[in-house]
């Protein structure tokens, strides 16, 4: 016999259960010992477990070193005790496992898979109440245990992720430094174990922005080196959900890194995220707690960072850091004593005991009792912690939960068995709950009666480096019409997709509140298909059929023509009726609409109003810059004031009657947003700002594979002064006719003529299309990158400019010159003036550079190189304007800024993550670079909340360059513009002002000014008609004849080197201070 089974009392029944189980030979003789062992003790009493020294001989088996039989007997027996005696007997197995994770380096396989079984089942038997109780434990043997030990309390901790997320997700301050030291371990197996778990104790973050970011949090954990990509990650994340101490249990490690950090791009990132963190956490004591350790690292990048506005970022996330409670100075926040509230309940549950469980004592006849077992004692502390958290948590109402931690466990305690167990749990739970009555009075919430309520939450929303709003409540009622206002950038669109995503805090989910979005463009969707099929093919539309769909696009204006049509060839217009169509036969709930009178015209907008107050159960959120159809359609406004949402009764002018500050929604001169634009450059040759520099003749353009033509037989002409609005229904063809006249497709017949140095700025109705491949990329950089080499790099990429088949073809072609020798052109080098043209040197295929020719522009476009010649006249054109502009990032910052765009978004926030507004701004900054002669707008309004639209026609009213704007914003357009062309059907025709020069002399250039830009109040000219300059009206002064010639007299050599020198200092003093070129005259002035 063992010297450890001597312990066991000679008179014991136990005596020959236990040497049974010390002498099987084999596995399932084991199994079948340990199993009549477990049931002698349950039925004798789990008292025996220490009475008999069972739990003590059984650990004396487990060390036994010289037998491997005992050993895994040893481990057998605990899994018996775990399936045949159950939940009772797991406080009393807890201290065995560290016996039982000592075996998983046992060097036989059997003892180990036996013990891997043991450990497995008991775990099993806790409850998610007692995750802190048994981690505790698993860590002590983690910090303790040799690698395999390791490992499996890895494995272990792991397990209880499925059954225990709340409770595990709790306990990631304490367990995740552990589970972090553990994956720094040398040896391989318990490294990868440790990533492994953490990845898994990590998924129980109640926090749905963080859970995409898991991976890359644990990579940190292992690799510091990973610290910058997963901060720009984060800085880059919209943050909603509120941050609780868990997901600051893992992330405050993190950022103390990364505040570590020498980067000041890193050290940016992370102050701008923990000032943003920080508004998201409610709970004042988890803010002292976890968030105390950071305020030393903000301190130090506040006072000591390199960059100014580095430390202007950290001492706005100190201020918000220290408004929240936490501070490196003050008291440490008041840990839970633990102990003494698992006490106080033990004392309670002690003194509620039944009699028959106590040993009566005179000296506390009411309590607390005393167990009449050590054991019960035992069973009845480890009770006491699992109620700890209930108690403090004050989780009274979930019977099921206190059943778990106190019947469950005392069962085979009570004579009744489980009823009497059920009746004790019930009685300690009624006790608490009367304790928590009696020190917190509850009182009664009275209700609302304002129609039926759709979705009442409270909730926060950022966006990475932008707090949006905070602590906010979204309150919507059945059938009302909310108008959401605020200024671009405020968030109003972040907030319509978190809705549309389901990420907003205790919104309902789908099948409870059906919420369906507007939007106005159909990305990432097949447009090939016609417009029936197209709706047809949405998944969520499957149950409806084509009969329906059919009627609903009738409804919409789509005929039976229309509907055959190809999606991808409708106007902006029509694809927003698609949108809204597809929208109704969602039979949505809640309606979100982000700009639905983007595209559309007045008789389609005024289609939209009556649908919309039509729908009595649908409720509508939308977000328009449209201030009429705003204020005819809503029943309530939604302003966003302070980062809260504020709510009036009302439609806009209910509102704007209320807060007169707000008029800017409603007139474009009542704006507090400046626009300013940079000077257009000047235009060499064009000295009278009435003379055409583009104009279309006869035009006619049909896409390929219609028809019919889209314009047909189109005259215009564009001067310096135009100010001209485009306006016609949707498809009329307003967005083909500036594609023609900018050069982004060409006519099938008739001409377009464009000045050889003339710089077009070109915001499209689908702006962002330019910026689309950029989205990684800042504002700032964005713009640096598309100018670096002193040119515009998007103008190559016109369909215009890139050479066809048939152009290469052209160049392999020998070009005859005057002599009859043949060559071939390889490229346009360079261009000069030329009388009043220019002339090109052109570089010969396989000759030297100085074989080089100069051959005139009329020439080459004679013999078909007006591809290159145009490309070539873009670059040299984009090169004036551009290549005299310095990209440093402040130069650029200062550009944005004056086109509406905050500095510090332009600087820090990625494109991707800009509102549409903001990208709008971004888009007009960057056409406006290179000091273009004629900007182009086409549906401006679309984007720009009132504010900016105000901004942008101050800003087009003090300009000196050419306007052109396509909208259907009357007041925009008319406010704007004298001119208008009127297009519909294809065809155009002027109306308004169409400028003539009345007196000549009013519009001549004083002598040597070179004056490009036109007089204030001026009105374009028909450019059709001869110009003054070109006439030679300027000469004859209300019709008088030209006075003769005087001769001038010879100058002297003196006289001639000091004209030289005073040109020599002009043009010195163009080169460095700008403004208008001097002209190169005899004068002495």
């Amino acid at each position: 016999m063992s010297p450890v089974a001597m312990s066991v009392t000679s008179d014991s029944h136990f005596a020959p259960l236990l040497d049974a189980l010390r002498t099987a030979p084999t596995g399932p003789d084991a199994k079948a010992a340990a199993d009549r062992l477990a049931r002698e003790i349950h039925k004798t009493g789990l008292e025996s477990l220490s009475d008999a020294n069972i739990l003590s001989t059984l650990h004396g088996f487990a060390t036994n070193k010289k037998s491997g039989y005992e050993r895994e007997s040893a481990a057998i027996a605990f899994h018996s005790f775990a399936t045949v005696i159950g939940a009772p007997c797991a406080p009393l197995l807890l201290s065995s496992l560290s016996v039982l994770f000592d075996l998983y380096m046992d060097k036989g396989d059997v003892v180990r898979t036996a013990a891997t079984t043991a450990v497995k089942a008991i775990l099993k038997l806790f409850p998610p109440e007692s995750t802190r109780v048994v981690f505790r434990t698993l860590e002590d043997i983690l910090d303790k245990g040799k690698w395999r030990t390791k490992v499996g309390v890895l494995d272990a901790m792991k397990s209880f992720v499925n059954s225990a997320r709340d409770a595990v997700a709790n306990e990631l301050g304490t367990t995740i430094p552990k589970v972090e030291a553990a994956m720094h371990d040398t040896k391989a197996e318990v490294s990868s174990a440790a990533t492994k778990c953490a990845t898994a104790l990590c998924t129980t973050l109640a926090n749905p922005d963080l859970s995409p970011h898991i991976p890359v949090l644990v990579k940190c954990m292992a690799n510091p080196d990973s610290v910058p990509a997963c901060i720009k990650a984060l800085s880059n994340t919209t943050f909603v959900a509120e941050v609780t101490a868990p997901a600051l249990a893992v992330l405050v490690p993190l950022l103390i890194r990364a505040l570590n950090d020498r980067s000041m791009e890193v050290q940016r990132r992370t102050v701008v995220v923990i000032d943003n963190l920080v508004k998201l956490v409610r709970d004042p004591t988890v803010a002292a707690t976890y968030l105390s350790p950071l305020v030393e690292g903000v301190e130090k990048i506040a006072k000591g960072a390199a960059f100014p506005e580095v430390r202007a970022f950290a001492e706005t996330a100190l201020t918000t850091l220290q408004k929240s409670g936490a501070s490196k100075d003050g008291p440490p926040p008041v840990n839970r004593d633990i102990a003494a509230e698992a006490s106080d309940i033990l004392n309670i549950l002690l003194t509620l005991i039944p009699p028959e469980l106590t040993i009566a004592s005179p000296a506390s006849p009411n309590g607390p009792h005393t167990p009449r077992h050590t054991v019960l004692k035992q069973v009845l502390e480890f009770c006491a912690a699992l109620l700890v958290d209930l108690v403090h948590d004050r989780n009274f109402y979930d019977t099921q939960a206190w059943n778990r931690c106190l019947a469950s466990t005392l069962e085979p305690w009570f004579p009744g068995g489980s009823s009497d167990a059920l009746k004790y749990a019930e009685h300690v739970r009624t006790h608490f709950l009367a304790i928590d009555d009696a020190k917190h009075g509850t009182t009664q919430n009275g209700s609302s009666d304002e129609g039926e309520l759709l979705c009442d939450t409270l909730f926060s929303l950022a966006y990475g480096a932008l707090l949006l709003l905070s602590h906010t409540r979204l309150r919507l009622f059945r059938g009302r019409r909310y108008g959401i206002l605020g200024t671009n950038g405020s968030g109003k669109s972040t907030l319509m997709r978190q809705l549309r995503d389901g990420k907003v805090e205790n919104f309902p989910p789908q099948d409870q509140l059906r919420c369906v979005m507007v939007e106005h463009s159909l990305q990432g969707e097949d447009t090939s298909l016609s417009v029936l099929d197209f709706v047809a093919s949405d998944k969520a539309l499957a149950h409806v059929p084509r009969s329906k769909i059919r009627d609903q696009l009738l409804e919409v204006g789509f005929d039976d023509a229309r509907q055959a049509e190809v999606v991808g060839g409708l106007s902006g217009g029509w694809k927003m009726k698609l949108e809204l169509a597809r929208a109704m036969l969602y039979n949505a709930d809640l309606l979100l609409l982000d700009e639905p009178t983007n595209h559309l015209d007045r008789a389609s907008v005024k289609w939209l109003e009556n649908y919309l107050m039509a729908q009595k159960n649908v409720t509508c959120l939308i977000i328009s810059h449209d201030s009429g159809f705003l204020d005819t359609v809503t029943t309530d406004i939604i302003h966003y004031e302070s980062k809260k949402l504020v709510y009036y009764p009302g439609n806009l002018s209910t509102f704007v009657a209320k807060h007169p500050e707000a008029k800017s929604y409603y007139t474009l001169a009542a704006t507090s947003v400046k626009f300013s634009f940079p000077p257009p450059g000047s235009l060499m040759g064009v000295r009278s700002n009435t003379r055409a520099i583009l104009k279309m003749t006869n035009c006619t353009f049909t896409y390929p594979g219609r028809s019919t033509p889209s314009l047909y037989n189109v005259s215009c002409a564009l001067s310096l002064s135009s100010r001209v609005g485009i306006v016609g229904p949707n498809g009329a063809g307003k967005s083909t006719l500036v594609k023609l006249l900018t050069g982004e497709t060409e006519p099938q017949e008739g001409t377009v003529y464009k000045h050889p140095a003339l710089r077009i700025g070109y915001v499209s109705q689908h702006a962002t299309h330019h910026i689309e491949r950029h989205l990684e990329k800042t504002p700032i950089q964005y713009i640096q990158w598309r100018f670096q080499d002193g040119h515009d790099r998007e103008i190559l990429e016109k369909a215009t400019r890139v050479l066809t088949d048939e152009d290469k073809a052209l160049l392999e072609t020998d070009f005859v010159g005057k002599n009859g020798q043949r060559r071939k052109l390889e490229l346009i080098m360079g261009r000069q003036k030329l009388k009043k043209s220019f002339q090109y040197e052109i570089k010969w295929r396989g000759l030297d550079h100085r074989f080089n020719t100069w051959i005139p522009r009329e020439e080459l476009l004679e013999k078909g190189f007006g591809k290159l010649v145009h490309q070539f006249d873009d670059l040299e054109a984009s090169r004036e304007g551009a290549g005299q502009r310095d990209t440093s990032a402040h130069v650029v910052r200062k550009h944005l800024e004056d086109i509406g765009l905050d500095g510090d978004i332009a600087q820090y926030n990625e494109i991707a993550g800009l509102s549409g507004g903001q990208k709008i701004k971004l888009v007009i900054a960057a056409c406006l670079w290179n000091n273009p002669q004629i900007c182009v707008l086409d549906e401006p309004s679309n984007f720009l909340d009132r504010e900016a639209l105000g901004g942008l026609a101050v800003a087009i009213k003090e300009w000196a360059g050419a306007v052109v704007i396509i909208s259907h914003n009357e007041e925009f357009v008319t406010s704007l513009c004298p001119e208008i062309w009127h297009v519909d059907a294809g065809r155009m025709t002027h109306k308004g002002k169409a400028a003539l020069v009345e007196d000549p002399v009013a519009v001549k250039s004083p002598k040597g000014s070179g004056a490009n830009t036109p007089a204030r109040g001026m009105t374009p000219a028909a450019s059709v008609a001869a110009t003054p300059a070109g006439s030679g009206a300027e000469d004859k002064a209300n019709g008088t004849s030209t006075p003769p010639v005087r001769k001038k007299k010879k100058l002297t050599r003196n006289q001639i080197k000091a004209q030289e020198e005073r040109r020599r200092i002009r043009k010195l003093n163009w080169l460095t201070f700008g403004g208008p070129k001097p002209d190169d005259t005899d004068s002495d002035a």
